[in-house]
């Protein structure tokens, strides 16, 4: 499940809303939808987002974060290294040679920690206690 299938569901349930009704409305088959939610897919294409936030009414900050997880959510993400520092390509490599070892809260803080240093923050600002210890 992509995080924008995941906030999709949910939004839909919310709503009280089936997928059947979503695939009628924006004219694809539930199996396409399903497909989307679930990784099976590429992305949707920012002009599907639009319909689907329509649907949905979301305004706002609402239709932005679907947005935003839509660009967010590829199912098979690459990562063009071979013009980047060897500090980069290390990094880049241990994280797809073992990304299916971290769990959630893992995955999580690794994710917090990213923003933070490409936000300009210090990422020991952003970590919890017990890892900055370590």
């Amino acid at each position: 499940m992509t995080p924008f299938g995941v906030k999709m569901r949910e939004l839909r349930a919310a709503k009280k809303r089936t997928m059947q009704q979503q695939a009628d409305f924006l004219g694809v088959t539930p199996a396409y939808l399903s497909a989307l939610e679930r990784g099976r897919k590429g992305r949707p294409s920012p002009a599907l987002v639009d319909q689907i936030c329509a649907w949905l009414g979301l305004i706002w900050d609402q239709a932005e974060e679907l947005k935003m997880l839509a660009g967010l959510s590829h199912p098979a993400p690459r990562i063009r290294s071979g013009r980047l520092a060897p500090p980069a390509i290390l990094l880049a490599n241990r994280l797809a040679q073992n990304i299916d070892r971290l769990d959630d809260t893992a995955c999580q803080r690794l994710d917090k920690a990213l923003r933070a240093e490409l936000e300009g923050g210090s990422i020991a600002d952003n970590l919890p206690q017990e890892i900055e210890e370590k």
